[in-house]
């Protein structure tokens, strides 16, 4: 590679860099607890658990457990209810005060035998919420949301710059080589470049899934003008169905689940809201594999008769978003594979911290990028070391 291509590459990874860098650090740390919210949860009391009961007891109806939701908050209507994954025995119901998107609701978890409440799991307060809020969206919605997007993808780009310049300037070392007789930018430099390379492909599918996670509010949109608004063209211009018009919910979830048999349920819409139209229960399924218990599949129950209207397959960009949010906080593969998140998410850590020292270590004069390309070649200082670090955002 000649001088020239060198200084294009190296003033690209440093300005990528330098301009993602805190903000990639700040993903870092906050995601690390991410990665194991549910067991932070319960050392923090704020997970909710179900009494133990026998498999056989019966189960509530769902218009029982959603009375008992409305109970508490008579002034606020029902968005969503949902079930873990793993765990069947308790309807977490979400209420706002209106059917539009909003940041207030309020979150009720019920029993699904006795459709008893159980208790409320704090959704904006404490520890979790505080890093859920900085990694998303750095409390600014989504204009925070697209900003962390803008800067996932200057990571995605420092990434790619730091590859290209890594084969030209270690030509002259061994990979992994850490040259600890060096002064110690020297040292920390080889350190940067090593965890960098080793990261790489970790840092980029994570990086990648984040900036396609910043654009979720924008994908649902554009599903319900793309696909969704064309199945609900025949009730163009209705009001929304009041709710002492609607039919018995837990009707809409058995017909749905008669329709695409050998699925589980994941969550029902109900109508007016971001998911559903305003005359619909939408009724989403999930598979009862690994891979496809990621997969959602929309049924469109008519509130008012439970006859279902339409069952579409969800577009590409759906899917992939579906597929991008566990693989982001690695939750495709248990413990094990949170762990493995953890600990590069930690390397990645040192990865930027490194990068950000060796930039303010850099002196007053920089050598010039033939002194740089020249040292590389003799097995001296490579470029990286002025550039700051190329890295990942972390879950």
């Amino acid at each position: 590679m000649n001088s020239r291509r060198i200084k294009i590459w190296a003033w690209v990874h440093k300005w990528s860099s330098l301009v993602c860098t805190v903000f990639m650090l700040l993903l870092c740390i906050t995601g690390l607890p991410l990665i194991f919210h549910h067991e932070i949860g319960h050392l923090l009391g704020t997970e909710i658990e179900s009494p133990k009961m026998p498999a056989s007891t019966p189960r509530a109806s769902l218009d029982r457990v959603l009375d008992s939701a409305r109970a508490l908050y008579p002034d606020r209507v029902v968005q969503y209810v949902s079930q873990a994954e793993d765990d069947d025995t308790i309807w977490f119901v979400t209420m706002t005060p209106t059917p539009a998107p909003t940041d207030d609701y309020k979150s009720v978890a019920v029993d699904a035998r006795t459709a008893q409440v159980l208790g409320q799991p704090p959704t904006d307060e404490g520890f979790m919420y505080i890093m859920f809020k900085l990694h998303v969206d750095l409390f600014a919605g989504l204009p925070g949301k697209l900003f962390l997007g803008f800067m996932g993808l200057l990571l995605l780009v420092a990434i790619v710059s730091g590859v290209v310049l890594y084969s030209p300037f270690m030509r002259k070392l061994d990979f992994g080589t850490v040259r600890r007789e060096r002064r110690p930018r020297v040292k920390w430099l080889d350190l940067h470049n090593l965890l960098g390379i080793v990261t790489l492909v970790w840092a980029f599918t994570v990086g990648a899934t984040g900036v396609i996670n910043t654009w979720a509010d924008l994908v649902v949109k554009y599903w319900q003008y793309d696909q969704l608004s064309g199945l609900l063209k025949p009730y163009e211009g209705q009001p929304l169905v009041p709710k002492e018009d609607r039919a018995p919910v837990q009707k809409s979830l058995d017909a749905a689940l008669q329709h695409a048999p050998g699925m589980k349920f994941s969550f029902i819409a109900f109508p007016g809201t971001a998911f559903s139209s305003p005359h619909h229960n939408t009724v989403f399924l999930r598979g009862s594999e690994p891979f496809t218990s990621r997969l959602l599949q929309p049924v469109l129950v008519d509130a008012q008769t439970n006859q279902i209207t339409a069952s579409p397959t969800l577009p590409w960009y759906l899917t992939g978003l579906l597929l991008s949010q566990p693989l982001h906080f690695g939750d495709y593969g248990g413990m094990p594979m949170q762990i493995l998140w953890a600990l590069l998410d930690v390397a990645t850590i040192i990865v930027l911290g490194s990068g950000l020292y060796l930039w303010l270590k850099r002196g007053k004069t920089a050598p010039s990028a033939r002194r740089l390309e020249e040292a590389s070649v003799e097995g001296g200082t490579p470029p990286l070391a002025q550039p700051a670090p190329a890295a990942k955002v972390s879950a």
